[in-house]
């Protein structure tokens, strides 16, 4: 009888420490699922901060290339003012100004060499005239200027995003309505990657 109760006392506390042991070993699940989570969190706002650093940088980039009057607007798309949008290369459609000189370029073919610039698309040059920057109390920047020149006459309105260096470029000529935005990101010019083809009449 003394032995049945010695069992069934060893048994009962065989019994508790595995009880323990599952809420321990549970607990421990649950710690590390939380640490899980805590450390994934904090690497998403480590990135977060990163590429808020990094846009940041190309925001402050981009103002002083426009300061400087040397940069680029590479495009990924072009509107027209019927409202189409076509998807393009931004190595050969872009908005430039340096040494004073402003290029508007489009190529949407660019294996069509019989086009004016020979990329599929136009490649006007011209003066820049009548400058005109400000910022607005939410940090958008409005930069807009004039091109003249023997291919074109037109206006240039250029909106910076607020704290990055994506911007649109709407060029209005002046002798028709023939407007066209492009839409990219600003780098300084000698860091852009475009490419020029042959200037021509629009």
């Amino acid at each position: 009888m003394k032995t049945k109760r010695v069992l069934f006392i060893l048994l009962a506390l065989f019994a508790v420490q595995v009880s323990l042991f599952a809420q321990e070993k549970k607990m421990t699940r649950k710690e590390k699922e939380a640490a899980w989570r805590a450390e994934r969190l904090k690497k998403r706002a480590q990135e977060e901060r990163q590429i808020m650093h990094n846009d940041s940088v190309q925001y402050i980039q981009a103002i002083n290339a426009i300061k400087a009057g040397s940069w680029a607007l590479e495009a990924s798309n072009v509107t027209f003012n019927n409202g189409v949008t076509r998807f393009v290369t931004e190595s050969t459609n872009f908005v430039s100004v340096n040494d004073g000189q402003a290029v508007v370029q489009t190529a949407f073919n660019n294996s069509n060499i019989n086009s004016p610039n020979g990329l599929g698309g136009i490649t006007l040059e011209g003066r820049i005239l009548g400058e005109e920057l400000k910022m607005d109390k939410e940090g958008n920047v409005y930069y807009n200027y004039s091109i003249q020149g023997a291919e074109i006459s037109a206006t240039v309105n250029v909106v910076i995003t607020s704290h990055t260096n994506q911007a649109t470029a709407t060029v209005n000529p002046n002798f028709s309505s023939r407007q066209m935005t492009l839409s990219g990101y600003i780098y300084p010019y000698d860091s852009a990657g475009i490419i020029e083809g042959t200037s021509g009449y629009y």
